[in-house]
């Protein structure tokens, strides 16, 4: 970022936080001001932000959606891995066909030593998502593998 978008950016947050404080409830504030936080990357300061919004009313949903996928993530920067994926599950479950929040939840289930979920997400999101030929001829198995990455015919080498 240019000194002169820093200078709007924390400009902004000096207001939501103003906004944030008058009017706690306001959980369209509370978004806006956690969003302003990750992006003069101020994680820590960014949570408590998001968890208002999430706990409020009046949320639109598409900000809902960007609430807990932007929770999720911050979580997982911050290294709280657990709450990440706890956080991006109940997103994934509000909007099951949000591949953003797939996404998110996969990096999570990677940080706790969860490969063989995550890497069932990403094949999964991979399958329904790609528009690449060479994807969609191969569909079929890679939605059999999305499901059990393990699954193999015949007797085990060994």
């Amino acid at each position: 970022m240019s000194t002169t978008e820093d200078d709007r950016l924390e400009e902004t947050r000096r207001e939501l936080l103003d906004l944030a404080a008058r009017d706690p409830d306001d959980a369209r504030v509370q978004y806006r001001a956690a969003c302003v936080h990750d992006r003069l990357g101020l994680e820590a300061e960014a949570v408590p932000f998001y968890e208002r919004c999430l706990a409020g009313t009046g949320l639109p949903d598409e900000d809902r959606r960007g609430a807990l996928l932007g929770l999720g993530s911050t979580y997982r920067v911050l290294g709280q891995y657990a709450r990440a994926v706890e956080t991006l599950r109940r997103g994934v479950a509000e909007y099951p066909d949000d591949g953003g929040l797939r996404t998110f939840l996969a990096m999570a289930l990677h940080n706790t030593g969860d490969h063989h979920e995550a890497m069932g997400i990403l094949l999964d999101l991979l399958a329904t998502t790609s528009g690449d030929p060479s994807v969609q001829r191969y569909r079929r198995a890679i939605d059999l593998y999305a499901k059990d990455l393990d699954a193999t015919v015949g007797p085990p080498a060994g």
